[in-house]
């Protein structure tokens, strides 16, 4: 026991080091407990408030417990047994309405809260309609009323209404940002899911996939960047693009229409959804979802320098994607560096 007690003793400040160290962590863009929009802050105000009942109720309990071991411990010349007692009415009706008292207060609001979550937009002439696509392992986003089609970086103007529809190609996914809603399915028997919400500022929220969907179902983020209206507008304006985008060097431009866009689309080709729309890939926050762009090297690497970590094995970034192996479709090593620099540099105004 002695023993016991001793190992506990040393594993105590260790434990509480620890606890503290990891209450540090986490970001803004990637956190439950960091609401940066409204159905966040609803969910978070939920949570609070079920706490806060949580924590009464254990204060109540365990001081009642704390007095009663004390006021009525036996005493050390006391051999007799206590006099046993049966029921209480007024007891035992106390502790069934106080229960019923509080999940009342927190039904109210939890309620009225899932109502609110429940307000697709989808009927507002103001809302941006975003159609969103789950596939293994990554997200598409067609704009619906703007015939844009995008992926992995879903742009969105600061302060507006954004009217989801969910769907998927494959398994079941799981649309989640953390910072600014909660989980909503794409559900592989064809129904489709609707919700919304919105950013009311601007600054770039991770997004990831809340079900387990294989393999690579860890690496199956996207972003949301909640711009400007101005920029949003702009940004539509360089995805309509009149023509597809190619390499200047006509072999390596041939290599990358007969490889690539077979799966893929660029500038005006909007209609497929075999794989991610590259339309201004590299200006975007990540390359697969997964490897952040970062010329700084803080927080990821270099766009280019991503893109042939990605291309030259894509297995080994996301086990499991269905995105052919560039060297099994006959690409050599410098004809990948060719497509990952002209990738790099195929950036949108």
């Amino acid at each position: 026991m002695m023993k016991t007690w001793q190992a506990g003793k040393r594993l105590l400040p260790m434990t509480a080091a620890l606890g503290l160290i990891l209450a540090g962590c986490g970001r803004e863009d990637l956190s439950v407990l960091r609401p940066q929009g409204p159905a966040a802050e609803s969910s978070f105000a939920l949570m609070k408030l079920s706490i806060s009942i949580m924590i009464v109720v254990l204060l109540v309990v365990f001081s009642i417990a704390a007095y009663v071991w004390i006021r009525f411990r036996r005493k050390p010349d006391q051999n007799e047994i206590p006099k046993q007692v049966e029921g209480s009415f007024k007891l035992e009706v106390l502790w069934t309405v106080i229960p019923l008292i509080l999940v009342v207060v927190l039904a109210v609001p939890t309620v009225k809260a899932v109502f609110a979550a429940g307000n697709d937009h989808s009927e507002d002439k103001d809302a941006i309609k975003v159609k969103v696509t789950g596939h293994q392992y990554w997200w598409e986003f067609e704009y619906t009323d703007y015939g844009v089609t995008t992926a992995q970086d879903l742009v969105i103007p600061a302060g507006k209404d954004i009217a989801f529809e969910l769907s998927t190609k494959d398994v079941l996914h799981s649309f989640w940002v953390p910072s600014l809603s909660g989980k909503m399915d794409t559900n592989p028997d064809g129904t489709v899911n609707r919700f919304s919400f919105s950013a009311p500022n601007e600054g770039v929220y991770r997004g990831k996939c809340a079900e387990l969907c294989g393999p690579s179902h860890g690496f199956m983020e996207f972003k949301v960047k909640s711009v400007s209206s101005t920029a949003f507008e702009e940004w539509l304006a360089s995805m309509k693009a009149p023509d597809s985008v190619l390499p200047d060097d006509p072999a390596l431009a041939e290599t990358f229409k007969s490889q690539c866009l077979t799966c893929h689309a660029t500038g005006s080709m909007q209609d497929l959804s075999q794989a991610p729309n590259l339309t201004g890939i590299g200006s975007r926050e990540s390359v697969a979802g997964i490897l952040l762009n970062d010329d700084t090297r803080v927080d990821g690497a270099p766009v280019e320098e991503n893109l042939k970590t990605w291309l030259h094995d894509p297995q080994s970034v996301k086990p499991g994607n269905k995105m052919p192996d560039p060297k099994d479709l006959g690409l050599s090593d410098e004809e990948i560096d060719g497509i990952a620099e002209f990738l790099a540099g195929y950036t949108l105004d």
